[in-house]
């Protein structure tokens, strides 16, 4: 999601935020070591060295990826030694090995540490002979009972906005067990394209392996995103602009074919950078595209991450009506093409795997659902699915994927075959403001008929929820916070809504219930270290919908920082 500005040829409209402005006419900082202020500054390998830093990610309960690229004025095949210690001092080293690298992966290196224990904090390292990376942390995921869980969750960093702050405020959180992204780990402009804060490399707008490529490498040399890498493992999936703006199986609203080429060879490009550059496991060597995963985490929860862009997605419709009908983002009804159940978001195989994998879990397991774009209605005229004339705002989330959207509540709500599926937890990222909403085939019904309607104050008719993170950088809906009484009016399901504040979100995890928690930065046109708390909602095991919460106090004793 994103704001196109570069002149160049594109598809009638706009990009659906501009429509939206026009329609609207932790701990204490000195516990983490400080951080570098090298940033956005092309370097030129003179000698050998690791300018990119370390980082982990995917964790299992017996091992995770731990990745990092080496910087060679020379040509040629390296070999990077590693080690694994369950000290920050790597005195006492349970894991050393030796892999090559070479110009056919960059230069970077990905280890799938294997035979750890299982929900323990190790700390690791690489070098080139005498060459030291930095020191990084990780932690295996736990098994058996588990009483409590800690998650970061963030999303969408243009750095043509801004500082990198909140991802340094997540790294200072010592007692986090990981880190979920969501999607929009980079942007594909150019510079002027979207946002003028800062520049880009390269300058144009990424198209080729050897542009995604620079672009991975100038994020991972931002201090405070390395310093998030170097504190905790991440579990990330990718949006859209990992690859460009709006995209879908076939295509994006920010890909002309005519002066741009083939969309395929730009998507294998950035998936073959993606996976280069980040901790990420490749779950199906046969076909990048698809990314969906899934993470046990002892008997508390399961995480399944969910890929919504390149694998199966439909193209988005153009809106039916509205003030500007042909803008990315615009009023529509569920109507004609909208009520096609041939048109796939998720794709049938991933579909199927998703509920089944949310069937099978124990019914008094958390089921996190990690993915991209907003699951729950937005409208902006709030009437009963059967009048058939809600107005509906985003073809770019689920509101346009309606009957794949019903077959999920379908499964939640459970049939003569299935029981339902209770505490269900949705994590969504992409649109760039924070929202917390209770999840139901109707909103705007009141109780009675299909799935039972739904009560706004009680949350009867709740099937799960879903929390709603903001951006680390990328613009809000800021000319619409007014609005917000609105919103609320026509979507009785949301619980919370801010739309112009940066940051990240915090989930604290107990058997009992899922507190979300919404943190916001000071400032992100300077490198600053204020933060605030918001506020926070939580759902109780077994109700499915959501309720105030309070702020939850970090764990004792975390693992040490690397140092």
């Amino acid at each position: 999601m994103g704001q196109q500005r570069r002149r160049k040829p594109k598809r009638a409209g706009l990009d659906r935020r501009n429509f939206l402005k026009s329609a609207a006419a932790g701990l204490a900082a000195s516990t983490l070591p400080l951080l570098s202020e090298r940033s956005n500054v092309a370097v030129a390998a003179t000698t050998l060295s690791f300018v990119h830093g370390v980082a982990s990610g995917d964790p299992l309960k017996d091992r995770v990826i731990l990745w990092t690229r080496v910087s060679t004025p020379n040509a040629g095949p390296v070999t990077v030694s590693y080690l694994v210690a369950t000290d920050p001092g790597l005195s006492i080293i349970v894991q050393t090995g030796a892999v090559i690298t070479d110009t056919s992966r960059d230069y970077t290196v990905k280890i799938d540490a294997a035979g750890l224990e299982a929900g323990r904090t190790y700390y690791y390292r690489f070098n080139v002979g005498a060459v030291l990376s930095p020191i990084g942390r990780t932690r295996t995921l736990p098994v058996g009972n588990v009483d409590r869980l800690r998650i970061a969750v963030a999303s969408c960093s243009s750095l043509a906005h801004g500082y990198f702050n909140a991802y340094a405020r997540i790294a200072e959180r010592a007692d986090l067990d990981f880190v979920i992204h969501l999607g929009d780990y980079i942007y594909e402009y150019g510079n002027g394209d979207y946002g003028d804060a800062r520049s880009y490399e390269p300058a144009h707008e990424i198209l080729s392996l050897a542009d995604y490529r620079s672009r991975h490498g100038q994020y991972k040399r931002e201090p405070e995103l390395q310093a998030l890498h170097r504190q905790h493992p991440i579990i990330a999936i990718w949006d859209d602009h990992e690859f460009a703006n709006n995209a879908w199986a076939g295509g994006a609203e920010n890909h002309q074919p005519d002066t741009e080429g083939d969309w395929a060879t730009r998507v294998a490009s950035a998936l073959q950078a993606y996976y280069e550059w980040m901790p990420t496991r490749v779950p199906d060597a046969n076909d990048l595209r698809h990314n969906n995963r899934s993470f046990s985490i002892g008997n508390l929860a399961d995480l399944h991450m969910l890929e919504e862009r390149v694998g199966a997605r439909a193209e988005q419709l153009t809106p039916q009506v509205g003030l500007l009908p042909e803008a990315g983002l615009g009023v529509f009804l569920q109507t004609g093409p909208f009520t096609d159940p041939n048109r796939q978001l998720l794709g049938l195989a991933q579909e199927d795997w998703l509920i089944t994998s949310l069937r099978r879990a124990p019914q008094n397991k958390w089921k996190l659902i990690g993915q991209g774009v907003m699951f729950a209605q937005l409208k902006v005229l709030g009437l009963p699915n059967a009048s058939k004339l809600s107005q509906y705002l985003n073809v770019d989330q689920w509101d346009g994927y309606s009957p794949r959207r019903d077959r999920i509540f379908e499964t939640l709500a459970g049939d003569r075959n299935n029981d339902p599926v209770d505490n269900v937890v949705v994590l969504t990222g992409d649109i760039h403001c924070s929202w917390a909403a209770d999840l139901t085939p109707d909103p705007n019904k009141l109780l009675g008929g299909r799935f039972g309607g739904y009560n706004a104050l009680t949350g009867l008719g709740s099937l799960a929820v879903e929390f709603v993170c903001t951006s680390i950088t990328s613009p809000g809906l800021d000319s619409l916070q007014a609005l917000v009484p609105v919103l609320r009016t026509n979507n009785p399901h949301f619980k919370y809504i801010n739309l112009n504040q940066r940051g990240y979100m915090l989930l604290d995890i107990t058997p009992q219930r899922v507190s979300n928690e919404w943190w916001y930065v000071d400032t992100i046109d300077k490198r600053s270290r204020g933060q605030s708390f918001a506020t926070a909602l939580q759902t109780n095991r077994g109700e499915n919908h959501l309720r105030r919460g309070t702020q939850s106090a970090p764990k004792t004793n975390p693992p040490a920082f690397a140092p």
